[in-house]
C-alpha cells in the first residue's frame, strides 16, 4: 500500500520546493536550503574519530575541520545525499551489522567483498582499518566523483588497493559484469531504498548474478523501512521509493529466489531511530526506520 506523509499538503509543498532546489542547484551556494543538511559536526563517535586519527593519520585537532571540508565538497559538487548532509555516512554502518565479525574474517581469509552504492567508500575503510586486505575489496557507485573525493577524505590514495568500478547497477553492459559470479559478499547500505519495488527486485537479481553461485554467499546492509511496508513519492514527483518491513523484505527475496532458481535465508529487523526526525523533513514517512538485513544463500 502507499504511505502518506504526516500531512499530504505539507509533504507536497516541501517536495516541490526541494525539487526546485535540486533543479536550480541552489544548494551549492546555500546547502542549508535542504532540511537534512547539518552544518556542524557536533557528535563525532569515538570509533569514527579513531579511524580518522589512526587509519587516515589526521591530527586530532584537525579531524572535524578536515571531515567538514571534504563533506561539503561532496555535498555541493557531486550530489546532496541525506547521508552526507546529516553526517550519516560517519556511522560506518557495516561495523554495526550482526554479521560483521563473520564478514571481516571471511575477507581476511581471501574472500571478495563488494560495496554496492558505496558513496564515499566509508564502509570499505572500516573493514580495511580493521585488518581486511584492501585488495580483496571492491566498490561501485554511479558517480566516480564520490570515490575520487573519498581518497581526499581518508587520505589513502597511495595505500588503498580497493578496485573501484563506476557503474549503473541496472546496466547489464556496465563494467560490473567483470565481477559476475566472483563476489562472496555484497554490502549495500542506503541503496535498495533508492528504487521502487520492481526496481529493487531487479537490483536483487543483479546482486544474485554478481555473487558466487554457492551456499554462504552473502548480502548485508540496511535500507529505509517502516512497520507498515509501502511506497511513497520520491523528491522527483514521477518517482517512488519503497520502504520494507522484515516480512515484505523476506517476500521480495522469495520472489527473487523463484525467478533466479536460488534460495535465500533472510534475517531482518527494524531499528529504533525515527529517521524522519534525522531528516528534519516531511519527505519521508513518519516512523521510518533503518531495516538492517543479512541475506544468505542456502
Amino acid at each position: 500500500m502507499s504511505q502518506a506523509a504526516p500531512s499530504d499538503a505539507a509533504h507536497e509543498k516541501e517536495r516541490s520546493a526541494v525539487e526546485q532546489i535540486f533543479a536550480n542547484k541552489s544548494y551549492v551556494d546555500n546547502p542549508e536550503l535542504l532540511p537534512w543538511y547539518m552544518k556542524d559536526l557536533d557528535n563525532l563517535k569515538p570509533a569514527a574519530r579513531d579511524l580518522f586519527e589512526n587509519y587516515s593519520k589526521v591530527p586530532s585537532n584537525e579531524v572535524i575541520p578536515h571531515i567538514t571540508k571534504v563533506r561539503d565538497q561532496a555535498f555541493k559538487t557531486v550530489f546532496p545525499y541525506p547521508c552526507l548532509g546529516n553526517w550519516g555516512f560517519l556511522d560506518f554502518s557495516i561495523g554495526e551489522s550482526q554479521a560483521y565479525d563473520e564478514v571481516l574474517g571471511r575477507v581476511k581469509n581471501g574472500e571478495k567483498l563488494l560495496d554496492l552504492g558505496c558513496c564515499m567508500g566509508q564502509d570499505i575503510r572500516k573493514i580495511v582499518s580493521d585488518g581486511a586486505p584492501s585488495e580483496n575489496t571492491y566498490a561501485s557507485d554511479l558517480k566516480q566523483e564520490f570515490w575520487d573525493i573519498s581518497l581526499d577524505l581518508f587520505l589513502d590514495k597511495s595505500t588503498l588497493k580497493t578496485t573501484f568500478i563506476q557503474a549503473d547497477v541496472l546496466d547489464d553492459d556496465s563494467k560490473l559484469a567483470q565481477l559476475d559470479a566472483k563476489i562472496n559478499i555484497i554490502y549495500a547500505s542506503s541503496f535498495f531504498h533508492v528504487f521502487d519495488y520492481e526496481g529493487q527486485v531487479q537490483v536483487a537479481k543483479r546482486v544474485v548474478k554478481l555473487l558466487k553461485p554457492e551456499s554462504g554467499s552473502l548480502v548485508l546492509g540496511r535500507s529505509g523501512g517502516k512497520g507498515e511496508a509501502g511506497d511513497f513519492t520520491h523528491v522527483k514527483k514521477d518517482l517512488k521509493s519503497y520502504w520494507h518491513n522484515a516480512e515484505s523484505w523476506t517476500k521480495l527475496w522469495e520472489r527473487v529466489g523463484e525467478e533466479t532458481g536460488t534460495q535465500w535465508k533472510v534475517d531482518a529487523f527494524l531499528g529504533d531511530e525515527d529517521l524522519a526526525k534525522r531528516m528534519r523533513s516531511n519527505l519521508v514517512p513518519a516512523g521510518t526506520r533503518f531495516l538492517t538485513f543479512v541475506v544468505r544463500r542456502v
